[in-house]
């Protein structure tokens, strides 16, 4: 290790969803900056905690926010800044879909259990909530069709762009062409009706998100508050069933 790292220590954080404010106050009262996975806390009032004690121990916390290091994101963005070079007022449509199958195990377990997790939106769903607001502008407003333990769907509307998401953790909601081909994850976007082609490029992004804060600048606390507070308030939310604008998916459940 070299001695720049020697003088700089870190503590990364991979703990349980609820254990992440405990642990990065550990690691900041011990004197090292800390690195915390997703979500960084539950609730938008801990990372105003966490300022304050950033603030007085002189450390910094920082997020593994890895989609927005992926090529095609980047790119996503890039396209869309330029696009709204040209027409401030454009606003794009998207949906999100993604499932990611778990076994019991997972609903037994602290990610089942919601005051320690989130739910499914922030297990499964913060990290695509931080890229749809990084690119598209902060949320006007949130809408919340369908929650329940294993699934969970809504209309969001940002700045610049309407998302109708799906997110779940049951295999048993994949589409049948991801069946057939014997996949357990699914992940799809399109903007405008046109497919978002991101599906590979994850591999090397967890390291790509270490050496961002290694090697600087990394993503700071208050780059994890769009996020959160969108996860928050999808938590907090009465569902609608099927009223407004609501994903295709939702179809697929009775109410």
């Amino acid at each position: 290790m070299s001695g720049y790292y020697r003088e700089r220590p870190y503590v990364s954080i991979a703990s349980p969803n609820y254990l992440h404010d405990a642990h990065i106050r550990f690691a900041l009262r011990g004197g090292a900056h800390a690195i915390c996975e997703k979500p960084l806390v539950l609730n938008p009032w801990n990372l105003d905690a966490l300022a304050e004690i950033q603030r007085e121990h002189g450390k910094q916390i920082y997020n593994i926010l890895q989609l927005r290091l992926h090529p095609a994101i980047i790119e996503l963005r890039e396209r869309v800044q330029q696009e709204l070079a040209a027409d401030p007022g454009k606003v794009y449509d998207l949906d999100l879909t993604y499932l990611t199958s778990r076994g019991r195990w997972y609903f037994i377990s602290w990610k089942g259990d919601e005051s320690k997790s989130g739910g499914v939106a922030t297990n499964i769903g913060v990290h695509f909530f931080d890229m749809l607001s990084w690119i598209f502008g902060p949320v006007r407003d949130s809408q919340v069709h369908l929650r329940q333990e294993d699934a969970v769907a809504g209309f969001l509307h940002l700045a610049h762009a309407r998302v109708r998401w799906f997110l779940s953790v049951n295999a048993a909601y994949l589409p049948d062409e991801a069946k057939a081909k014997g996949q357990r994850t699914y992940r799809a976007i399109t903007v405008d009706g046109g497919a978002f082609e991101f599906s590979e490029g994850f591999t090397e992004l967890h390291t790509a998100a270490y050496r961002h804060i290694l090697d600087g600048p990394g993503f700071p606390l208050e780059e994890a508050r769009p996020s959160i507070e969108i996860v928050h308030a999808i938590r907090e939310a009465r569902p609608l069933g099927m009223q407004g604008d609501y994903h295709p998916k939702v179809l697929s459940f009775k109410f």
